[in-house]
């Protein structure tokens, strides 16, 4: 049985992020930090076969759509054959910019999420979707959380902007500041852009695990492509069920990191006597950088 006398709270509070009402992943053997074994000796030949599939679509979307650092991270991994061991990973990721992944059942609560974060522990779901969860899936699984989000952890400023970012959410917490939080996290970890010499890239996790959105986010006439501004974006809604109406773009992952570096908190209270944006919002005056077009 679980040894985290909050699991059933847990439960109670998060499962709604789940259609079946329930989460996905195995919590019996969690710890009290909500880590398990990965056991990657008990994925079945056909799990593999399932990731080896999964990385061959994203590995040949992603060329000329991925920022350069996330491709060349992705290749120095090696991890086209089949489910990645998170210990080997580890070692050079540790190596690198001292970072760990850890292996967790699915999702986990925000304290504990941040927690991992702000110590330099990436959360990593032990679990692979399924053959017919193939092009979309509710929660995140192995899939989107390795190869999504290791490779940038590679990267040193983006590395110390995520150990911040855990640091920061804990603050939130105290600050009924976390849904703002959560907008930031969207609209950079999960489905950021950034501007390159070649033109837009993308740097999201969100995008990059998926098959269909790594094109529309980057040709698609129809989203939004606004400069990247903190305050800006914590106050915009985000769309779970379909492809972003907004995306925003960085300079570079040091503007992401600088940017994000001051106290939060009268950010929060401003937000609080303030509507949120629709996620359709372009402001007045606000550039919209168009879509990526072929030469």
């Amino acid at each position: 049985m679980s040894t985290n006398p909050n699991t059933d709270d847990f439960f109670a509070t998060v499962a709604t992020k789940s259609d079946s009402g329930a989460l996905r992943g195995d919590y019996s053997q969690a710890d009290a930090n909500y880590v398990v074994a990965q056991n990657w000796e008990g994925y079945t030949p056909a799990q593999h076969a399932l990731w080896r599939r999964l990385y061959e679509r994203q590995a040949r979307l992603i060329p000329g759509r991925a920022c350069d650092v996330f491709i060349d991270s992705l290749k120095a991994l090696d991890v086209s054959q089949g489910i990645p061991r998170f210990d080997r990973t580890t070692d050079a990721l540790y190596k690198a910019t001292g970072w760990e992944l850890v292996a967790v059942p699915g999702l986990v609560p925000d304290q504990t999420f941040f927690e991992h974060l702000a110590n330099r522990r990436f959360p990593v779901t032990v679990w692979l979707r399924e053959e017919h969860e193939f092009d979309y899936i509710v929660e995140p699984d192995l899939f989107h959380d390795f190869f999504g989000h290791v490779p940038l952890l590679f990267n040193p400023v983006f590395a110390n902007h995520l150990q911040e970012y855990g640091k920061g959410g804990l603050k939130a917490l105290k600050l009924d500041g976390l849904a703002y939080l959560a907008r930031l996290y969207w609209y950079t970890i999960e489905f950021g852009l950034i501007q390159s010499e070649a033109g837009l890239r993308i740097y999201g996790a969100g995008i990059l695990s998926s098959g269909g959105e790594v094109e529309y986010c980057l040709s698609s006439d129809t989203p939004r492509r606004v400069p990247f501004q903190v305050e800006r974006i914590m106050r915009t809604l985000y769309k779970i069920d379909t492809y972003q109406e907004t995306y925003f773009v960085i300079r570079d992952f040091e503007q992401l990191f600088n940017d994000t570096a001051p106290d939060f908190t009268p950010f929060y209270e401003r937000l609080k006597q303030q509507e949120p944006l629709p996620a359709h919002t372009l402001l007045p005056g606000e550039p919209n950088l168009g879509p990526k077009r072929s030469a």
